[in-house]
């Protein structure tokens, strides 16, 4: 159970906004409900995590890759269930996904996987990358898809810190 309630999401001051989520994310999941708490900030949760899902040049592989580490890495379930659809529509297979976990000894990933894992891996658990765990990433991406990794790895460990220290629900069934 969550440790602090959900906003009345009924709330005309909300309604423009509520609408907006439900068209971009196609309902109002319980990680915007708690959002809603504060508009303002609900407003530019969703401003830039569209930009990072959305309108950034990074392939959803990628992306999805770094986030299921994030949440494993931050004992975040809400946000590793929620994004395994996702890793599977970009390409991930299921064994992939089971490995991520322990990816290190894991023969399933291709250098670049494997140069983002460790990216996220150290952007995650040390905050400060070190030399050899960036190089890879510099050769596998250009500058434009070195910036959106960094901004997706930072909001996904963003979103599970959220999740996790307000205990939010996970989603029905």
């Amino acid at each position: 159970m969550a440790r602090i309630p959900y906003p009345d999401d009924s709330d005309p001051e909300v309604a423009a906004l509520r609408a907006q989520i439900i068209a971009e994310r196609g309902k109002l999941h319980n990680l915007y409900r708690m959002l809603l708490n504060s508009p303002p900030v609900a407003q530019g949760w969703l401003d830039f995590l569209t930009a990072i899902r959305q309108k950034c040049t990074l392939s959803a592989h990628v992306r999805e890759l770094a986030i299921l580490r994030i949440a494993v890495i931050n004992k975040a379930d809400y946000e590793f269930i929620s994004h395994v659809p996702f890793a599977l529509k970009a390409g991930l297979s299921q064994p992939q996904i089971d490995a991520i976990k322990a990816w290190e000894p894991s023969t399933l990933f291709s250098e670049a996987d494997r140069a983002v894992l460790a990216y996220t891996d150290s952007m995650t658990r040390d905050v400060h990358v070190t030399d050899a765990v960036f190089a890879p990433i510099k050769q596998h991406f250009n500058p434009r898809e070195v910036t959106e990794l960094t901004a997706t790895i930072a909001a996904y460990n963003l979103v599970s810190r959220f999740l996790e220290a307000l205990e939010i629900d996970p989603e029905p069934n």
